[in-house]
């Protein structure tokens, strides 16, 4: 049975008033009584209630985390960042993913305000603005990362999405390819926008004008939705001689796709991707790729949520705050100069 403040009472010979004082820091409390009582607190095993210590500070020490899913791998990256941040300040994590389903959505956040977390770190790019503002309504804190509608929330960390998809675009066109496509996914909203903005961007600066069945959209970012427009670019009357992916995991599928097919990656269709994913590396052949600083992104988050945790205690004035990081572009054997004519005819035998 769980030692009880009334149990080391006994021990000691003094109110159980004065040992929650003494164990709290009281300096009521002599430094003797003090030290005598956590002594023996000590030696009993004694824990205090989380509970019970959340009554006295209104504070949990826990922070809601909401990703759109628990499988993609490219968030757990973020979440390893949030997490380090959070450990070191003393707070634990409270974890659950909405699916984009919006029934589990207002489920979780009704959740976390039953448990009173201190503050929300939202990792869902298409979290709705209603839940944000039933968070808000009840002075939760909240820090967005890498979402669509920023001008619902005042504290927010993105990576920078149109440069990131601006290096691959160059690296492809400085390969020598021309004929580029984009696979996208388009329910993650404005990431898919400004990835495919730096594409076109890039692009139409260098001259060329993708034809429109180039830019091919998928409802999922999952190896899956990749592999299925394997077919669909394979079938176009001229197939691109390079393709751009949404993320690691359509490229991945897309990577599968071609190969299933017959078809050689990089000797006649280039393939890059976008996070740097621990799979990635060990792909077949290994992706190009865009490095996030997932971790550095978490991290940049969680801080930002402590700011505002000190801030609210201070009853300061914190103005709205966004921080954007760049990734770095890693070539990889994915990616190579376009084929020879010959490779092309290949593609349609």
């Amino acid at each position: 049975m769980a030692t009880t403040i009334k149990d080391i009472a006994k021990k000691t010979g003094v109110s159980h008033s004065t040992v929650s004082r003494a164990l709290s820091g009281n300096s009521l409390i002599s430094s003797v009584t003090s030290e005598r009582i956590r002594k023996a607190a000590i030696e009993m095993g004694y824990q205090a209630s989380a509970a019970a210590r959340s009554l006295k500070t209104n504070r949990s020490n826990v922070i809601g985390v909401i990703l759109n899913s628990m499988d993609d791998p490219f968030f757990s990256g973020i979440v390893d960042g949030i997490d380090a941040c959070a450990q070191e300040a003393g707070y634990s994590l409270f974890i659950a993913a909405s699916q984009y389903d919006l029934k589990r959505e207002k489920n979780i956040v009704k959740s976390m305000m039953e448990h009173r977390t201190d503050g929300v770190i939202i990792c869902s790019s298409s979290f709705s603005a209603e839940q944000g503002r039933q968070l808000l309504r009840n002075q939760f804190p909240i820090v967005v990362i890498n979402h669509q509608a920023s001008q619902n929330f005042h504290y927010s960390i993105y990576h920078d999405d149109f440069d990131g998809s601006q290096q691959i675009a160059r690296h492809l066109i400085a390969l020598g390819h021309c004929k580029i496509a984009y696979l996208g996914n388009s329910l993650s909203g404005r990431t898919t926008i400004e990835r495919f903005n730096g594409y076109e961007t890039i692009l139409k600066s260098a001259g060329i004008t993708p034809l429109p069945e180039y830019v091919h959209q998928q409802s999922g970012g999952y190896a899956a939705n990749g592999y299925s427009s394997a077919e669909y670019y394979l079938n176009l009357p001229m197939p691109p001689t390079a393709i751009m992916c949404f993320n690691d995991l359509m490229a991945i599928g897309m990577l599968k796709g071609l190969q299933d097919a017959g078809v050689q990656v990089p000797t006649q269709v280039s393939v890059t991707g976008f996070d740097n994913i621990p799979l990635s590396e060990y792909t077949n052949p290994a992706l190009t790729t865009l490095d996030q600083p997932k971790r550095s992104i978490g991290r940049e988050a969680m801080q930002l949520l402590l700011d505002l945790l000190g801030n609210n205690e201070n009853n300061g004035i914190f103005e709205p705050k966004k921080k954007v990081l760049k990734g770095t572009l890693l070539i990889r054997q994915s990616s190579s100069v376009p084929p020879t004519p010959n490779h092309r005819q290949n593609l349609h035998e």
